[in-house]
């Protein structure tokens, strides 16, 4: 299956540990965003919404990575661990998802991508607001192994891909006793961890510059 992806994106990491978490091999298709190559006719006809990651799978076309993580796990996992199917436990890691899609990596987002791309100071009331974020991943992971149940899941996988991207970014992990405890032990858990560390290299290079 065809793979549009940057390395050193987040959520672009989180499918390709999910499809190391399943064993499938991705058919990877680098995409420029830089360079405009997301906006070419042949790639909206693929993704009219003209984003990264996207996934082709024998003509079915997707996009959104929790999204295509949560195909992954369904179509290809060998059982339902990564993506449970009992109704409460899937409702917790999709709450996972939904935090760290709307709250977790979108508050890092607010906060350095202005300072990074825009050159635009750092904004104060922003900054509290992502410590505020992990502050909720901390609760969350108060006497747990994992962000959502009692085994490894696509949450887990997920935020990873945004924790270690906190963590490259200079962020104070180790304020956050719970999320310091679960990214030391993630990391060397998770399928796919080389190719998650190889991308947020890639990434530094921005806070370098």
């Amino acid at each position: 299956m065809d793979f549009y992806y940057l390395p050193g994106s987040a959520p672009c990491r989180a499918v390709q540990m999910t499809a190391a978490a399943v064993g499938v091999e991705l058919n990877l298709k680098l995409t420029n965003l830089m360079a405009g190559e997301h906006m070419k006719p042949e790639f909206l006809k693929i993704n009219p919404q003209h984003c990264i990651p996207t996934l082709v799978d024998n003509g079915f076309a997707l996009w959104e990575s929790r999204a295509i993580c949560a195909y992954l796990a369904e179509k290809y996992g060998k059982d339902d661990k990564l993506y449970p199917k009992d109704p409460q436990k899937r409702a917790v890691v999709n709450q996972r998802l939904y935090f760290d899609m709307g709250t977790l990596y979108q508050r890092f987002a607010d906060y350095y991508y202005p300072q990074i791309f825009a050159k635009q100071p750092a904004n104060a009331e922003n900054e509290q607001k992502m410590k505020d974020a992990v502050s909720f991943l901390n609760t969350f992971l108060d006497g747990q192994k994992y962000v959502a149940g009692d085994s490894l899941t696509i949450a887990d996988l997920s935020i990873l891909a945004t924790i270690s991207t906190y963590d490259v970014a200079g962020f104070e992990l180790a304020k956050y006793p719970h999320v310091a405890a679960w990214y030391e032990n993630i990391r060397k858990e998770a399928p796919g961890a080389a190719t998650n560390q190889a991308g947020i290299e890639e990434f530094k290079k921005y806070f370098e510059k």
